[in-house]
């Protein structure tokens, strides 16, 4: 039975304490009415004896003491799943907000979830195409891998995330089973804007499911927002035995309402502030991706963050890097030179890359190649700065040849059009090309049958 008490005692930013409560348990929604009917969600974050901590969805602006009474309704915030989610957009509380109708649901998830057991979990080795060349050749992403992007401010993350969610695709006979869970998290109306018709545009919102939470939405919504996507990706997961890929976009944002919320519980703030736990509260949600035994779906992660100041050792972007399997780091070095996206290939990396690899993945040589490629480039990298200190004449013709690939590695393989959708053939065949601009003599990573069979030819 559901009770109402008008024992609110005080209201301190978002949260509020209740006297006399009975029954009342961690994180159970509650409801407020207000003396003009109107009810604002919250939700229970402590409870002592019987007083019980709310946290407000929204303001608090208005509320009277007096007249105002609140109800607990004996469960924690739910999200109603179903297979017609597929093609919808929907709020950080998961309502949907594109004019169409209510989610039939088949039924309502508890969103904080659970992390995956170690125990169940099966090891990701099958490779996803995501159509970038950075990514698929050199940092390849894994059914089941959680692969973050670490972006700075005013890069183009959100074009990257966007063309990953739309060219994202599993090869071979699971390739219709596959989908996009997309929440992006404390944006601008113009950057949702920006999502919503892009996948419009491509055709790619029939495979999708957005969440949008905006930048004038409350704080705590925008903690509820991922773990709404999180809940919604393993229901099409392991229910429905899809291959889902999420991309979270901006985990920044998310760690910044976390402080907001901790601060206002007078919390003891741990590094720059954030709240202690940040790290456990991460892993709750980055250790939700994975592949479990028995089942036959996936869930791959993304999340994109912003790094303060374009600073690695930053909290965020920090404890991500200890929970997750790798990261595609973005540098401003390479945005300013024009090259989109700006994927600094070097210090990125993808742990799992070797296990997607190879013959019945990609092909017999992407292993070879990567390897080939990354110290190419790395040698023509050192050679241009060479180059700019002790001039053109220091150099050896094999150490020109160098840096000249370092140049149209740059142009040709890092750089492509946001449209431009390259297959994993496409993208080995390029890096071939490239490596025909260095002497034969210089491909020691590459076993010579591999290079009989697939560096081109030089004509004359």
């Amino acid at each position: 039975m559901i009770r109402e008490y008008k024992t609110i005692q005080e209201i301190s930013g978002p949260l509020m304490v209740v006297n006399r409560v009975q029954g009342v348990t961690y994180d159970e929604l509650a409801e407020i009415e207000l003396s003009d009917g109107s009810v604002r969600r919250c939700k229970v974050l402590e409870v002592n004896g019987d007083t019980a901590v709310v946290q407000l969805f929204e303001a608090s602006a208005g509320i009277n003491l007096k007249d105002s009474k609140i109800r607990f309704l004996g469960h924690p915030l739910q999200l109603a799943v179903s297979g017609d989610m597929l093609g919808r957009v929907f709020n950080g509380m998961g309502q949907p907000i594109d004019g169409g109708p209510a989610i039939l649901a088949d039924e309502y998830r508890d969103i904080n979830g659970l992390a995956m057991n170690p125990a169940a979990r099966n090891y990701p080795n099958e490779f996803i195409q995501t159509g970038i060349s950075t990514i698929d050749g050199l940092n390849t992403l894994v059914r089941g891998q959680k692969l973050p992007i670490f972006s700075g401010s005013g890069l183009p993350h959100n074009v990257l995330a966007a063309q990953i969610a739309r060219q994202a695709k599993v090869l071979g006979d699971e390739a219709a089973n596959f989908a996009v869970v997309f929440a992006a998290i404390g944006i601008t109306f113009e950057e949702s804007n920006f999502f919503v018709e892009e996948f419009k545009r491509t055709g790619a919102i029939d495979r999708t499911v957005l969440f949008t939470n905006l930048a004038n939405d409350p704080a705590v919504e925008r903690i509820a927002t991922p773990r709404m996507a999180l809940t919604a990706a393993e229901y099409l997961a392991f229910e429905k035995d899809m291959h889902v890929l999420v991309i979270l976009t901006d985990i920044t944002n998310y760690a910044e309402a976390l402080r907001e919320v901790s601060a206002a519980k007078k919390e003891v703030p741990g590094r720059r502030g954030y709240p202690g736990y940040l790290y456990t509260d991460l892993a709750t949600m980055y250790e939700r991706a994975g592949r479990q035994m028995g089942k036959k779906g996936s869930i791959t992660m993304i999340p994109i963050l912003t790094m303060p100041e374009d600073d690695k050792t930053h909290p965020i972007p920090d404890l991500t890097g200890y929970i997750t399997e790798g990261q595609i780091i973005l540098s401003r070095e390479l945005y300013r030179k024009g090259i989109n996206p700006p994927v600094d290939v070097l210090p990125s990396l993808s742990r799992l890359k070797d296990k997607g690899v190879g013959p019945g993945k990609t092909r017999e040589d992407h292993a070879n190649t990567m390897n080939q490629l990354f110290a190419a480039y790395s040698t023509g990298k050192e050679n241009k700065e060479l180059m700019s200190i002790l001039g053109e004449a220091a150099l050896s013709p094999t150490d020109l040849l160098y840096a000249k690939f370092a140049d149209e590695f740059e142009k040709r393989y890092v750089a492509q059009g946001t449209d431009e959708n390259r297959s994993i053939e496409e993208t080995l065949d390029l890096g071939w090309e490239l490596l025909s601009i260095l002497p034969r003599s210089e491909l020691k990573r590459i076993k010579p049958e591999y290079i009989e069979k697939y560096l081109p030819k030089k004509e004359g």
